[in-house]
């Protein structure tokens, strides 16, 4: 099985690891990954107290519990990881990409 891989501009040989989860227990809603993605993969959601999600655009009286951070759009993933290097609390889970 192959795994894609890339050069830099050094010609140093590098993998990207793309985003496959983020570990929700965990993670403390800081935004740092979000802020530090500029491919729009990640959406800061707030939960209620039961553990489900308020949408705060519809609603802007919602109470919420806790906001946690979400991967709104995978596809766009680059695999540079930027992400879990700014997370607090390792909770981001990433894989090479096999074809």
């Amino acid at each position: 099985m192959a795994t894609l891989t890339g050069l830099t501009f050094g010609q140093k040989a590098w993998t990207p690891q793309f985003v496959q989860a983020i570990d929700q227990d965990i993670c403390i809603g800081c935004g740092r990954c979000f802020k530090v993605c500029g491919q729009d993969v990640l959406l800061l959601q707030a939960l209620d107290e039961e553990g489900e999600f308020v949408d705060l655009e519809e609603d802007e009286d919602a109470e919420f519990e806790r906001k946690i951070m979400t991967i709104l759009n995978l596809d766009n993933c680059i695999g540079c990881q930027a992400c879990a290097r700014v997370c607090p609390k390792n909770c981001y889970t990433h894989a090479a990409l096999n074809n």
